[in-house]
């Protein structure tokens, strides 16, 4: 693939017809892909990208200046990166009250909004998430390997070299540009934390082990953690309490964004099938597309279940569908043990395995899925 093949691809966040109800603030991580949209959605829209530096420094002296340029006759205002000048917030609230402006807000960092007691609109604006490409946008343009390696951050998955390419990526945005943002000071203590927390990728974290790894103190690695979610790189993923014969783990997992930044920060090659990584990465994969359908189409109350004696289910949604999801070719009867101990804790109505299989089958009262079909059932509203 070249950046030849990146014709613009259809996201499944429709703008137009949200911001037809209501201002919305349109948040996620860099680069994956909210000004393409913007841009794409609304043409000729009145737009202030503060990664503009020299606009950036006239708004940041003096918000005002936004009332005195947008009018009534304004009926739609982009505002790219507007964390890196909050107080335009007040400016907005008021052109949205007194003249009936409808705003898009764009972010990257949920943790910049809130600080310092910002105005964030009285609930005059929704929020609305971005996140990397999901299967089914790329449609045939869709690669696993491609996907587990790269990562699916559309610069990057579609780019002639994704390895340096998510090198930069990280080297420029989760340390240089997460410091300037003055979420944290010490950016080499932030920068040995992310190269642990890479590793901790689909795992339930040992903070105390983080700590030492990381030669930061364990206070440090929840403020660290929260950063990473605030800034919406990191997903978290609780635990499902409702065993009734079985003591449940009750600490969280915790997944990053994309596959390719997460291989990126633990310092791993490329990674091939029947390996402990690769199946890492495929179950990030699923989990993340899970989260995608959750902000696009409609909630989803996700948990995995674990118990302290390792019976384990990676995905438990709504309560009531049980997910395992395997990286193999041939999927053995002892891998199905996970779904058959939960089905004795609690009444659920559908049991999956989503893996490689080429083809699906049931056992018993389990339903063995290849992750094609699976996602087109899930996209498709008939999973849950």
């Amino acid at each position: 693939m070249t950046l030849s093949d990146m014709a613009y691809i259809d996201r499944c966040v429709n703008l137009e017809a949200l911001l037809k109800q209501k201002s919305y603030f349109l948040l996620g991580p860099r680069q994956t892909g909210k000004s393409s949209l913007i841009h794409h959605s609304f043409p000729r829209a009145k737009v202030y990208n503060l990664l503009d530096n020299a606009l950036f420094l006239e708004l940041n002296s003096r918000p005002g200046r936004l009332k005195e340029e947008v009018s009534a006759k304004d009926k739609l205002v982009i505002i790219d990166e507007i964390q890196r000048v909050p107080q335009l917030l007040n400016e907005v609230h008021l052109l949205i009250e007194e003249r009936g402006v409808h705003f898009l807000l764009t972010g990257s960092s949920a943790r910049k909004l809130r600080s310092g007691g910002v105005n964030l609109l009285g609930g005059r604006a929704r929020q609305a998430y971005l996140h990397p490409f999901v299967t089914v946008e790329l449609g045939k343009k869709f690669d696993l390997g491609r996907a587990l390696n790269a990562g699916l951050i559309p610069s990057i998955y579609f780019s002639n070299n994704p390895v340096a390419d998510l090198a930069s990526y990280v080297g420029s945005y989760l340390k240089t540009e997460i410091a300037s943002e003055a979420l944290t000071r010490d950016v080499p203590a932030f920068s040995r934390f992310l190269g642990v927390a890479g590793l901790c990728n689909a795992t339930i974290v040992n903070f105390t082990n983080v700590a030492n790894d990381a030669q930061v103190k364990r206070t440090t690695v929840y403020e660290y953690f929260e950063i990473l979610k605030d800034t919406l790189l990191v997903r978290e993923l609780p635990a499902f309490r409702k065993s009734i014969k079985r003591k449940p783990v009750c600490s969280s997992k915790y997944y990053f964004f994309d596959t390719g930044v997460a291989r990126q920060l633990q310092g791993r090659t490329a990674i091939t099938p029947g390996t402990p990584e690769y199946g890492d990465a495929f179950e990030t994969f699923i989990v993340n597309e899970v989260f995608a359908f959750s902000d696009y189409v409609r909630p989803v109350a996700m948990s995995f279940w674990r118990t302290s004696a390792h019976c384990e289910v990676d995905l438990v949604l709504d309560d009531h569908i049980a997910i395992e999801i395997k990286a193999q070719q041939q999927v053995r009867v002892e891998d199905l043990k996970g779904l058959k101990a939960i089905a004795e804790e609690a009444s659920f109505k559908r049991m999956i395995c989503v893996c490689l299989e080429k083809r699906p089958r049931k056992v018993g009262g389990i339903e063995i899925l290849p992750y094609q079909e699976f996602l087109g059932m899930l996209w498709g509203g008939r999973v849950l």
